[in-house]
């Protein structure tokens, strides 16, 4: 009886938030049960898993990296993934999109770090291309 009661105290220790996440576009917001601590990226995921159970249109996807989670009380700034959903004080969230160009950037940012296959010249391209286009007489 004793580790039921020490069992039962230490749950009670984890804070748990009814959340709303409302997705642009979407009908309404879906509402669930995270704990206080809970990383934004994995609140992300939680909500864009639900979503898609739900059969709600449009269809989003699956990737969490393609999304921003917003607080509208907060500020225009976007959450970070790292930030746990407890830290704002608030329950009601906003799921966008990331914009294009945001997406564009961070490709350019991974692409910078891999090396380049070929010779990377426009030039030797240029070249080709008017060397294979021009015939000798």
């Amino acid at each position: 009886m004793l580790l039921y009661k020490q069992k039962k105290t230490q749950a009670a220790k984890v804070n748990r938030l009814l959340i709303s996440v409302t997705f642009l576009g979407s009908a309404g917001p879906i509402r669930f049960v995270v704990k206080e601590e809970e990383l934004v990226a994995a609140v992300i995921d939680t909500a864009l898993k639900s979503y898609a159970r739900e059969g709600r249109l449009p269809i989003l996807g699956s990737d969490l990296n393609n999304f921003m989670l917003y607080c509208p009380i907060a500020g225009t700034e976007a959450l970070s993934p790292w930030e746990t959903i407890g830290s704002m004080g608030v329950r009601n969230f906003v799921l966008c999109k990331k914009p294009e160009a945001e997406k564009e950037k961070e490709k350019a940012n991974e692409s910078e770090k891999l090396p380049r296959k070929g010779s990377g010249s426009w030039k030797s391209w240029f070249n080709k291309s008017l060397d294979s286009k021009i015939s000798s007489h």
